[in-house]
């Protein structure tokens, strides 16, 4: 008997993961792909148009966007599917589809202007040809998706996170007057403006943005897949409680990474360009450029090749939610852990849409001003899609008995209304212009 208890102990702690970033998954991916080259774009147009002020709506989005995703991950590890999934299931076809399309769309933008600013910014630290990296870039990052194993492209992924941090170097390498700075960050200031509340809205759409949510939903529900020892919560609820710690513990952390290496993004060009009257920066490329005469090279540096590690992070994410949202929409086999012959057509997309965004490069179409609306386009597109989300986590044919309750499902629906009231608001100040 007890050498049984000792075997069982040994086979638990076999088992049982060696460190807390192994405990860490879908949460934290996700969470760090958000700090991609256009949302850094997006973060430094932000500081350097507006300054410090700008900075208290990193600790506001903070818990609405924590709640959302927490929302997403239970969705695929309740179900078994992902957001896309259980839409197709649960509503009209002209429903998903609508909602597919300008995330496809928005998804290609994106993906074109991050393989744009890692091309830029690599041709800034060694000189070259900005085109041929771009392809580069590119082409790596599907032939990984495809042929690498799907728990060694993960646990690569995961290691790329720590790139983020370079922008807590970049922070104290700037001269941050930090009364001021923490001022915007804790006082809330807003104004009643087109370029403020469509940079809010901007910064919603970037920090709450769609391809998050079928992202994390899909990881769970993939991840769920792959391990013969689980099956969707809904079937076996008495690992409710341990999952759905789990979930919020990775979803808490990736998003508490998210919004930290926003605020250091915002203070140092808030710090540097802002304070320098720099206010015309259109990218995060332009950003680590712009930085070098006000901050100095080491500064431009560590901005530069945070933007590289942060591509190589975020497209897989860009190009496999698009593959995921439109493999569910179908009902094709999906998931990173196939081979490639057994999901052919869910590769085949997540080629195409990167495809796509390699050529957008080589148009006259400038993904660097696309950029920007694309972030808005995300957040017009978040609200109905949360909204949807919302709906399924309430009813019990989806979920079974595991329904979301308490402060997580009302932080929903104040992440919803808050983007909701951000568009309206957008709207008519663009009207009263």
């Amino acid at each position: 008997m007890a050498n049984r208890q000792s075997d069982d102990k040994e086979h638990t702690e076999k088992r049982k993961p060696d460190n807390f970033l192994q405990r860490l998954g879908p949460g934290l991916i996700t969470g760090a792909s958000d700090d991609d080259p256009s949302g850094i774009g997006t973060y430094s147009q932000a500081g350097a148009q507006l300054g410090f002020g700008v900075g208290w709506t990193m600790l506001v989005t903070y818990p609405l966007m924590a709640a959302i995703q927490e929302i997403a991950g239970r969705i695929g590890r309740v179900t078994g599917h992902g957001v896309a999934g259980n839409v197709c299931r649960n509503y009209p076809a002209p429903v998903i589809w609508s909602l597919i399309l300008l995330l496809f769309v928005a998804n290609t933008i994106n993906i074109a202007a991050d393989l744009g600013a890692m091309g830029d910014a690599l041709k800034l630290l060694i000189g070259g040809p900005g085109a041929l990296y771009v392809v580069v870039f590119g082409s790596v990052s599907v032939i990984a998706q495809i042929f690498f194993k799907y728990e060694r492209y993960v646990a690569i992924l995961k290691w790329l996170t720590l790139v983020l941090f370079a922008y807590v170097i970049a922070l104290f390498v700037a001269k941050v007057p930090w009364s001021e700075a923490l001022m915007g960050l804790l006082i809330p200031r807003a104004q009643w403006s087109a370029a403020f509340l469509t940079t809010l809205v901007a910064i919603l759409g970037t920090t709450i943005s769609p391809y998050l949510f079928v992202w994390q939903s899909s990881q769970e529900a993939e991840e769920q897949r792959i391990d013969p020892d689980k099956k969707p919560l809904k079937h076996e609820p008495e690992k409710a409680e341990q999952e759905t710690k789990r979930i919020r513990i990775d979803t808490l952390v990736g998003m508490a990474v998210s919004n930290i290496i926003a605020i250091a993004i915002i203070m140092t060009t808030a710090a540097t360009l802002h304070s320098a009257g720099k206010t015309d920066i259109e990218s995060s490329s332009q950003a680590a450029e712009a930085l070098k005469p006000v901050a100095g090279a080491f500064a431009e540096l560590i901005f530069a090749l945070g933007i590289v590690g942060t591509g190589l992070l975020a497209i897989p994410v860009l190009a496999g939610s698009t593959a995921y949202a439109i493999g569910e929409g179908r009902k094709w086999p999906v998931g990173l852990s196939r081979k490639p012959k057994e999901a052919i057509a869910f590769y085949g997309v997540l080629a195409v849409s990167v495809g796509l965004g390699i050529a957008i490069n080589f148009t006259g179409l400038d993904p660097i001003k696309a950029l920007y609306w694309s972030a808005v386009i995300n957040g017009v597109l978040a609200a109905p899609v949360m909204i949807i989300m919302m709906l399924l986590v309430r009813r019990k044919s989806v979920m079974g008995d595991l329904i979301v309750r308490g402060p997580v499902y009302w932080l929903g629906w104040l992440a919803t209304i808050a983007m909701g009231l951000c568009i309206v608001g957008m709207g008519a100040s663009l009207m009263l212009a």
